[in-house]
């Protein structure tokens, strides 16, 4: 009987595991791009993830991948994000791929899975890069409009104005210059 309730709470207990340990990233937003590094992060803080894994790639088509491939033997828990090279998990572009941290003696026993995700073609921008793209394009689309505008208000007001820029810059330079030169010399002299 005591036997009985051990089991119980031994299923239990591992069921809780599985419910709060995850992967985070790859997922349906955050995904991958052929023959580069890439990044792999779980949930590693839960008082019950197991404190080392085996991490593997799958996919939903056989015809791109026929079983999940394992790409890291034995990895710990509290590194909690790890890079995964080229050399570890060179998949072809497509949709359908999973991550799976599985038991390291028997691989069937899945702690995790990530969400399905694609691995896009090599040159891919990663989500955020795309952010970052998207929004250095529309800065500097607004500045290169507010200098047109400047410079079209300008050009209207002087015709000039640009060449008194320049020798008003030479002068002041010159004049800098000089006076440089003459502080230079009255302290050699004192």
């Amino acid at each position: 009987m005591q036997t009985r309730s051990f089991v119980v709470s031994l299923l239990a207990a591992a069921s809780l595991v599985a419910a709060q340990f995850r992967v985070t990233v790859p997922s349906t937003s955050n995904w991958w791009v052929a023959r580069s590094t890439n990044i792999l992060e779980w949930t590693c803080r839960e008082a019950n993830a197991p404190a080392q894994f085996t991490v593997l790639i799958g996919n939903s088509d056989q015809t791109i991948l026929v079983q999940p491939l394992a790409i890291i033997a034995q990895q710990n828990n509290f590194d909690c994000s790890i890079i995964i090279t080229q050399d570890q998990a060179n998949q072809a572009a497509g949709q359908g791929y999973q991550v799976y941290l599985a038991n390291p003696l028997n691989n069937t026993d899945v702690y995790a899975t990530s969400e399905p995700f694609e691995i896009k073609p090599l040159g891919s921008l990663y989500p955020t890069q795309q952010a970052a793209a998207a929004s250095s394009a529309a800065a500097a689309a607004s500045a290169s409009a507010a200098a047109n505008s400047t410079n079209n208000n300008s050009n209207n007001n002087n015709n000039n104005s640009g060449a008194f820029s320049v020798r008003s810059g030479v002068i002041g330079g010159m004049a800098a210059g000089v006076v440089g030169l003459v502080g230079g010399m009255a302290a050699t002299l004192l």
